[in-house]
């Protein structure tokens, strides 16, 4: 008889074995995903012994972590700012640190008000629909325009709109940037966590990405600033009030001098927990700003 324990004993031993940071924490995450229960109470059933069933799972999700194929691939589902993603293979897994971006975009547009009018936001290479379907669930007001280029992407983030209650008030578009938005449809505030990562560094990641992410969601090109360079002067053109968008940890000043060259003014950075800048959020000024 197998039970719980020796699973996540020989779980354990097996993720570290492969050089999975968290190994004990990660196979608490495995068993109680599987089971329905929360992590907790594993410890409350050490001596439930596994059927075959659950133990042909287990070791499928302990052979594909081995593997160093992301955690989140494997279980199906992520959580991200206040909402739970669905999330598969084929899209990039939503990091912690992209709440920095979602956080800072819900001060910029700020609370709704009573009989306001719509805030609508674009969320430029929505991925999952992390950051954009975020924003949504957190402020009633926003009507999300999710943009991207990649069908997979596409496809999810349609998805978990439709998980989370919100395909009313947002429009999944396929195209790069802006452009598979009307020129007549109004958008008041762009964000986007776009590839920034330089050509040259991605081999040199983490093997759950380097091995597995898809490139078309890391590469920036030679300095990792290509998006940047074609975006921020499309939203300038666009945007009613500003743009927020993710970076790379030693981008900041290049960020902060593309955003003032291209005509953002209250130029700014918000930091991740580490201290790392994480953001760079600039607002359209004058008569470019809508009433």
């Amino acid at each position: 008889m197998t039970r719980l324990v020796d699973v996540l004993q020989q779980g354990e031993a097996w993720l570290r074995k492969h050089g999975v940071d968290r190994p004990r924490f990660e196979v608490e995450l495995m068993l109680a995903a599987l089971l329905g229960v929360r992590r907790l109470d594993l410890y409350l059933s050490f001596d439930r012994p596994m059927s075959e069933e659950e133990l042909v799972t287990l070791r499928a999700w302990f052979k594909r972590r081995g593997a160093r194929e992301p955690l989140a691939w494997i279980l199906g589902n992520v959580g991200f700012h206040q909402i739970e993603l669905d999330i598969h293979p084929g899209v990039l897994v939503p990091r912690p640190d992209t709440e920095v971006l979602v956080e800072a975009a819900i001060r910029a547009i700020g609370p709704a008000e009573p009989s306001g009018p719509p805030v609508f936001v674009a969320d430029v290479g929505c991925g999952s629909g992390a950051v954009g379907l975020a924003i949504a669930a957190a402020l009633p007001q926003v009507r999300l325009y999710a943009t991207d280029i990649d069908p997979t992407a596409l496809a999810l983030t349609k998805h978990n709109a439709e998980k989370l209650g919100l395909t009313s008030r947002v429009a999944v578009l396929a195209g790069p940037l802006l452009s598979p938005i009307p020129e007549a449809r109004p958008i008041d505030w762009v964000v986007s966590n776009p590839p920034y990562i330089p050509t040259r560094d991605i081999d040199a990641l983490m093997p759950e990405v380097s091995r597995w992410e898809p490139r078309l969601a890391l590469d920036g090109g030679r300095d990792g600033l290509d998006v940047y360079h074609q975006l921020l002067p499309v939203v300038r053109r666009r945007a009613r009030h500003g743009c927020l968008v993710e970076l790379g940890y030693d981008q900041g000043d290049a960020l902060l001098d593309l955003f003032a060259r291209s005509g953002f003014i209250d130029v700014r950075v918000h930091l991740d927990l580490e201290g790392h800048r994480r953001v760079v959020e600039g607002r359209i000024p004058g008569p470019s700003r809508a009433p």
